[in-house]
């Protein structure tokens, strides 16, 4: 063990500590623990004499004094304590955040090499890279920062610096939903590196152009999760006539009407992404009788009235937004996608392309695919599932955190 250390083993049935030159503070567990999913729940915790501040950094053990792992701690918080590192001789500390961030970006840059192809992409997302509660996206010159816990907050200056390293001379936008901030109990506004808001920025991904704009009312405007589902389905867009449903700001009909559709109309009922839409078709040089429609309406009555006036597409897209981050409303949030999907069907031509998506996390693929049998069987259509995918690989997940995999993506032809 190196020098550094100093080690206290109590007698038995009592708790073991060790710590290196960095004291921690110590959470201990009412039961043994046996599992490796990073997130420890404020139920199995037992309350500290001296409780921590939101996000600090501890050593964490079981009931029987075995050392589970270094973390955040967060007594506010359902999830109690969220373990970044297992090795009781590593020390969780700036020198850490920007060896893991470190490794994040080699994944993307040397193994899935995403620079030949896009320079906007995700940097670090959260568990996947063992960095539970952050994410960063980047776009072009421009890193989004998001927390999702106290402790990725508290932490941010050895984030920021980390990022800096790797990404010299980037602008860094950070910021936290308010639904996080009363999760986690800490409160932070917006803040970009170079003061003010920031400028958006232009991405390039296969070739085709787009704005990211992070301090908009949408986000950035701009997912990278679906980077690979929008190349491989605008390759079968060439000549075809193209509804891009829930289009938010053009990701899919934008493509589609780069790769040569023949007409491409997109559907959403906010005004403000459709005319970001419209920017990002224009960003593009398309001819005008090449640009796609967007038109602000519910798809729900907007399909009703595009099955009875007889419309049908070749390929069809529906890509609506998260239904719930509530476990208690995922039955709800099922009946309104077998709704839409149902409906969506119905102006799908015979023999055309159906690809429905869902970003709800607590909605499992297995749930999905049920769901998509039911639509099939009350619309009357028989469908031919292609391909089932998910966000790009620089969204990875652990297999022992399948939280961390929320996007499903079903590309389907549709027979009669």
């Amino acid at each position: 063990m190196d020098a550094g250390w100093r080690v206290r083993a109590a007698t038995a049935g009592g708790l073991y500590n060790a710590r290196m030159d960095t004291h921690y503070p110590t959470v201990r567990l009412k039961n043994a623990w046996r599992s490796s999913h990073p997130w420890i729940f404020q139920k199995v915790v037992d309350k500290p004499a001296q409780k921590p501040k939101p996000g600090e950094i501890v050593d964490a053990f079981d009931i029987d004094g075995q050392f589970i792992g270094r973390g955040f701690y967060n007594g506010h918080s359902r999830i109690a304590l969220r373990i970044l590192e297992t090795d009781p001789a590593v020390a969780v500390d700036a020198a850490w955040f920007e060896r893991r961030i470190g490794a994040a970006v080699e994944l993307r840059r040397q193994v899935l090499k995403l620079d030949e192809v896009s320079n906007a992409w995700r940097v670090v997302h959260a568990e996947g890279d063992g960095l539970s509660g952050l994410v960063v996206d980047r776009y072009d010159d421009l890193l989004v920062v998001e927390f999702f816990s106290a402790g990725m907050y508290r932490h941010r200056e050895w984030i920021y610096a980390a990022l800096r390293a790797h990404f010299p001379g980037a602008r860094i936008y950070s910021f936290a939903d308010e639904h996080v901030q009363k999760q986690e109990s800490f409160d932070y506004r917006p803040v970009y590196s170079e003061g003010g808001a920031p400028e958006p920025a232009v991405i390039t991904e296969h070739g085709i152009r787009f704005r990211a704009d992070p301090a908009g009312a949408h986000k950035t405007g701009f997912f990278a999760d679906q980077r690979e589902n929008r190349e491989w389905l605008s390759h079968q867009c060439a000549g075809k006539r193209v509804l891009d449903l829930c289009c938010n700001t053009g990701g899919f009909g934008v493509y589609a009407a780069v790769r040569g559709a023949a007409d491409v109309v997109g559907i959403d009922i906010d005004p403000a992404v459709l005319d970001i839409a419209r920017g990002n078709a224009k960003l593009n040089g398309l001819a005008r009788d090449a640009m796609p429609r967007f038109v602000q309406a519910d798809i729900f009555p907007w399909l009703r009235d595009a099955q009875t006036n007889g419309e049908r597409f070749d390929v069809v897209i529906l890509d609506p937004a998260k239904m719930t981050r509530d476990r208690e409303q995922v039955i709800p949030a099922l009946k309104k996608y077998l709704d839409m999907n149902r409906l969506a069907l119905g102006v799908v031509k015979p023999g055309g392309l159906f690809a429905t998506f869902s970003c709800t996390g607590l909605v499992s693929e297995e749930q999905f695919l049920d769901m998509l049998r039911r639509a099939s069987f009350y619309s009357g259509r028989t469908i031919q599932v292609l391909r089932v995918a998910g966000a790009g690989a620089d969204h990875p997940f652990l297999a022992n955190v399948q939280e961390s995999r929320y996007l499903k993506a079903v590309f389907c032809r549709v027979l009669d």
